[in-house]
């Protein structure tokens, strides 16, 4: 029987629900279990796909094509597993099944109600995901995560609340567990319980008993213990089921800080986890990954050198629009054993008007790309700031700095060129500019240009190097030097294929196409440091353990090249991809919806899960 850690949140939204679950789920994974988890967004969007990254932070992308939220990250980086978009419910996804089933006629002619057929809805769909095997064992996991988004008492998330108030009944109570995040402020150094005991008391309203409180300090200070014995009398929870969640120098230290505090041993008691049965090998591996965790955190504390990475974007106001990316850098970083410094820069902040308007912004963007070890341009969409990102990488060019250009960064890279090479001043995007008469990118003629939702060309794709490239590429030898890799993509737009021919002979490599050889998919310089863009989006497939190659290249070579040259004859060596075997799949077995197997009783067909 599956046991099930729904983890909710009070006070305040946004205070680390997710990094908590995830931790939670890695200090289960030491043991031996086998864990997968679940991201519930109360909101009514579909999936995450068409939300603005200020609006909801970055959008996340799976292996099928699922456009989910940001946490779904935090779980596949943690755990080292391989979600679907099943795993992330929304309000619009179960009121969708939910309606199509009463058009159907399935519910025999009663008033569809939110109690019992939406709670039901949700209920089905926790069990029935918590069943697919997410990892390479092929099996269905021990344990599942459920973070419940949002604040506990918002109108939105009430049928979800009221669904785990049911499911802890029809899946017994030794196999289901509460741990509630609230909110304990720090002021003039007085720990406060009032916001505390006053969610707790909601949630027990709503019939949910917290088996663990999570108390989120927002300052260095640890929860103490006067205020600990405060929480546990007024909450009606004893004091080894209230934990505290300080600020700690990276969050990668949050597992090693629950742990310190016993969590493992009061969930192994309340679940029974004894009674599940854990192979050798699993326990065995379970030591190994506890062993590399403290290894990792250790050395990045004692990291001495740092590495300047200057991040032009767009979405900048917002440091989550970029997660991933940021986490790709960090993961990096370790791998070297540096200190990483990003310096975000507003890519409008590099263009001649901001010198006019605002100069001190422009001299300070400026100030902080030419003092930067490397320069990397993320993606994003429209046409706002795209002149500071071609400044950004002409310089990056031009004077031998590392770069490394993802998605839009790709793109504009290869307009950089057309406009400064090729000579093409008017060389741009039909993104930016729909009646150009030079577009070097264009418009992908299967996409549909009606609907936004869920119509980019999205998930794990595959890219097939040149031959001739195993010799020289860098970015193919930090894949292992193989011939075929296999990234995420999110995107609408391509490098026009009629320019491809002239880009090449200019002297800008294309070393990396789709299976066709029709799409361009990565570019490398060949006589420069690190020049390096990817149409798809390798920071979704980092893992702290296993960094993405090109970002692992770019961090190395943006600590020097003797670091760079030592990472890529350890990856030569090392490099494992992170996807599971049979997800690595051609683009024909793609359109013809290839599943792809998670284990030998579930299968994932076209992004739903299914029993074989």
């Amino acid at each position: 029987m599956t046991k099930y850690i729904v983890v909710s949140g009070g006070v305040v939204s946004g205070i680390g629900k997710g990094v908590i679950a995830s931790s939670t789920g890695l200090l289960l994974k030491t043991t031996g279990l086998k864990v997968t988890a679940i991201k519930i967004d109360p909101y009514m969007n579909i999936d995450a796909g068409t939300m603005r990254p200020q609006e909801h932070g970055e959008v996340y992308v799976l292996n099928d094509g699922g456009e989910v939220d940001l946490d779904l990250g935090n779980y596949e980086r943690y755990l080292n597993v391989t979600l679907s978009r099943d795993n992330n419910i929304t309000t619009g996804k179960i009121y969708k099944e939910v309606i199509e089933k009463e058009r159907k006629g399935d519910y025999l002619g009663k008033t569809v109600q939110i109690v019992p057929h939406v709670t039901n809805e949700i209920q089905d769909w926790i069990e029935r995901v918590s069943k697919i095997p997410v990892d390479e064992t092929g099996e269905e996991p021990d344990i599942c995560i459920v973070e419940l988004g949002g604040t506990v008492g918002d109108i939105e998330s009430a049928p979800f609340v009221e669904a785990m108030r049911q499911f802890q009944f029809r899946v017994g109570h030794e196999n289901f567990a509460l741990i509630h995040v609230s909110l304990v402020p720090d002021m003039h150094g007085e720990q406060k319980t009032k916001p505390t005991q006053t969610t707790v008391h909601s949630l027990r309203g709503l019939g949910l008993l917290p088996d663990l409180i999570a108390c989120r300090l927002l300052v260095p200070q640890p929860l103490r213990p006067d205020t600990k014995s405060k929480i546990s009398m007024f909450c009606h929870v004893a004091a080894e089921q209230v934990f505290g969640v300080h600020d700690v120098s990276s969050v990668y230290h949050v597992p090693l800080l629950l742990q310190s505090q016993g969590i493992v041993e009061y969930l192994t008691k309340r679940l029974n986890l004894e009674s599940v049965r854990v192979a050798d090998e699993m326990v065995d591996g379970g030591l190994s990954l506890s062993k590399r965790w403290r290894k990792m955190t250790s050395q990045s504390e004692r990291a001495f050198d740092t590495v300047n990475i200057a991040l032009v974007g767009k979405y900048t106001d917002l440091k989550d629009s970029y997660m991933s990316v940021t986490k790709s850098l960090e993961h990096s970083a370790f791998r070297v054993n540096r200190k990483l410094t990003v310096h975000w820069v507003e890519s409008s902040d590099l263009e001649a008007e901001t010198q006019e308007s605002a100069p001190a912004r422009y001299h300070d963007a400026w100030r902080a790309v030419v003092g930067a070890g490397g320069i990397l341009v993320p993606g994003g969409f429209g046409n706002r700031g795209i002149e500071g990102m071609l400044l950004a990488i002409k310089y990056a060019r031009e004077q031998g700095i590392p770069y490394l250009g993802i998605c839009l960064g790709f793109q504009l890279a290869v307009i950089e060129w057309s406009r400064n090479v090729l000579n093409i001043p008017d060389a741009t995007s039909t993104e930016f500019d729909q009646e150009t008469k030079s577009p070097a990118i264009i418009f992908m003629p299967e996409i549909s240009k009606t609907h936004m939702g869920g119509t980019m060309r999205l998930g794990l794709r595959p890219t097939v190097f040149e031959e001739g490239t195993e010799t020289w590429s860098k970015v193919r030898k930090l894949y292992g030097g193989a011939g075929k890799i296999w990234e995420r993509h999110r995107h609408r737009y391509e490098v026009n294929p009629d320019w491809v021919e002239k880009l090449s002979a200019s002297g800008l490599p294309f070393v990396g196409k789709d299976e066709k050889g029709e799409r361009m998919q990565v570019l490398e310089l060949r006589d420069h440091p690190f020049f390096l863009g990817l149409q798809a989006h390798p920071e979704f497939c980092t893992r702290p353990l296993n960094p993405s190659p090109p970002f692992l290249g770019f961090v190395a070579a943006a600590s020097g090249s003797g670091v760079l040259q030592e990472q890529i004859e350890h990856q030569l060596q090392q490099f494992v991809p992170p996807h599971p075997e049979d997800s690595m799949v051609g683009e024909a077995e793609l359109r013809n919806g290839h599943p792809v197997a998670y284990g030998k009783d579930h299968v994932l067909i076209n992004g739903s899960a299914s029993a074989s």
